[in-house]
């Protein structure tokens, strides 16, 4: 059982430091029993032990407190369980049996039965779990054994002085760590469930999801929802006081993202089935207070033809184009959003300025009906999906002054008929060779931006910075061709003056230049007597 680190700052950082090693370690150990399965696949089979165990240890804790309390009559009453929000689980669904039971033949189909009771003894688990995955996989019986002996490894439950236990987020952490490092050993694929922390974070910040409905109508693997409700946490806020609605069409995906949740406790509707938003929404009367979405890429075919020609969510603009599905998923947003509500949302950079068929019209029309508060290019290689950089769009169905309910410090002011501009792209620390992220302090500096034009008095005052952030008039816009790239209005950064004077600077540019030219010519001269040589003169 691991131990509570008591003490000082220092035993915290030495804690943390240990938890990440643990956590790479695990991941070490899977990845190596993978053998020849596929990692889309391989995910599934490691995320649906480590939830298995997690659900498990939370049932032995809560079956010890019955124990302790004199209870211990009621051990195997479901109500007893459910009333504490913890999962019931017969006894061939226990971890404790499938570690018992690994090494033996039948043990895909043990993991495979104890996953199907799990969920049909549990409601909230209704299409959460893989159906038969284990024994349809054919995984080498050795590894998988192995690959259980690791993930027993995990410990869920703290025991803190005076024996009382309590839950630390301890899988939360090792199932975002596994969602992140199956996306990058994934690369395009991985995208469809997994989007990078440091940009969820920002959305987050961004909009400030205090209380009221959020919804993500691509949800993936449920990424968004976990940041919000830490949101909420660590703003000293009531994850209550939240309510969750998502979406996803992929139905793998759809257990990652009722396992995630799950996790951490969270309750959320995902819609009865995993289904294709555009047509088939399982939320058809939500109005949002908070949107936070990062739709699949310049989809492509997402409707026929004559498919969603006449839809309402297309009402007073014209229908998004066959070959992207970009302004689809815009207009679908603006169409859920309550009339105080704030999306934002992650698009391809084409976005910002396409006119193919009908988009820019539709970009025309969203701009003169006042909806964009704020515009952010990011840096590109923060995802795995793509190289190339993004942007992210923050939408306001009322930019009137606002009053904030028990935040004051975050009240906002009256923005109508402008627009705020952020340039982020270069931003961001290079953590390998070929992945960005931005840092916690990049974060921090763009949110308070944002924050301080909308007038929230615990972000200070708002200034322009050249480079960086502009706030633009819908004139500026116009006079733009309704072009919403960010770098179209912040200009250049001010560069810092030397204090060399022009006429002193040029002449050593040009001693500079003229030094170089006969170096450039000495070296001709000697490459062409090599050639000579060589027997290869004129």
């Amino acid at each position: 059982m691991a131990k509570a680190v008591k003490g000082s700052a220092t035993g915290t950082k030495a804690a943390a430091k240990k938890q990440k090693s643990f956590e790479q370690t695990l991941w070490d150990t899977a990845d190596k029993l993978r053998g020849s399965v596929e990692s889309s696949e391989y995910k599934h089979v490691v995320l649906s032990l480590i939830f298995l165990k997690f659900i498990s240890d939370k049932f032995e804790q809560r079956k010890r407190e019955l124990i302790a309390e004199g209870q211990g009559d009621y051990v195997d009453m479901v109500e007893f369980y459910t009333m504490k929000n913890v999962f019931y689980l017969p006894a061939e669904s226990r971890w404790d049996y499938i570690a018992q039971n690994a090494k033996q033949d039948d043990i895909a189909i043990k993991i495979d039965t104890a996953l199907y009771t799990v969920e049909k003894n549990n409601k909230a688990l209704k299409g959460a779990l893989p159906d038969n995955y284990f024994s349809r996989l054919g995984l080498d019986g050795s590894k998988l054994a192995a690959l259980i002996d690791s993930i027993n490894n995990i410990d869920t439950v703290v025991e803190q002085e005076g024996g009382a236990a309590s839950e630390v987020d301890i899988v939360g952490r090792v199932y975002e760590y596994f969602l992140g490092n199956f996306a990058a050993t994934e690369g395009k694929g991985g995208g469809e469930f997994y989007t990078p922390k440091c940009v969820v974070n920002l959305l987050a910040e961004m909009i400030e999801p205090y209380h009221g409905k959020i919804y993500d109508p691509c949800c993936g693997s449920g990424g968004m929802f976990v940041q919000s409700v830490k949101f909420v946490e660590n703003h000293q806020g009531n994850k209550k006081d939240i309510s969750i609605y998502g979406q996803e069409q992929t139905s793998t995906t759809y257990k990652l993202a009722k396992m995630n949740l799950a996790i951490r406790g969270i309750s959320a509707n995902l819609g009865e089935v995993p289904a294709d938003t555009f047509f088939k929404d399982q939320h058809p009367d939500l109005k949002a207070d908070f949107i936070m979405a990062n739709p699949p890429f310049n989809l492509k075919e997402w409707r026929g033809p004559d498919e969603l020609t006449d839809d309402p969510r297309w009402a007073g603009y014209e229908v998004p184009p066959t070959g992207n599905a970009n302004y689809g998923w815009i207009l679908h947003m603006i169409s859920k959003l309550s009339e105080n509500g704030v999306a934002g949302f992650v698009l391809a950079n084409g976005s910002m300025s396409t006119k193919t068929k009908g988009e820019g019209e539709i970009r025309k029309k969203i701009i003169e009906n006042d909806l964009v508060d704020c515009m952010i290019a990011l840096p590109g290689q923060l995802f795995y999906t793509t190289t190339i950089p993004v942007c992210l769009w923050f939408i306001t169905k009322n930019k009137k002054a606002a009053v904030i309910p028990g935040h004051e410090g975050s009240n906002h002011r009256n923005r109508e008929g402008e627009t705020l501009f952020i340039d982020a792209r270069n931003m961001g620390s290079m953590i390998s060779r070929i992945h960005k992220e931005l840092t916690v302090d990049d974060i921090a500096e763009i949110a308070r931006t944002y924050h301080a034009w909308r007038g929230e008095a615990k972000d200070g005052d708002y200034r322009d910075i050249p480079g960086f952030c502009k706030v633009a008039t819908l004139e500026d816009i116009a006079a733009n061709d309704y072009v919403l790239t960010p770098g179209r209005y912040v200009g250049a950064a001010e560069v810092e003056d030397d204090g060399e004077l022009f006429e002193e600077k040029m002449r050593e540019l040009t001693q500079t230049l003229y030094r170089q030219i006969a170096e450039a010519e000495q070296l001709d001269a000697m490459i062409k007597q090599n050639l000579v040589g060589l027997g290869y003169g004129k």
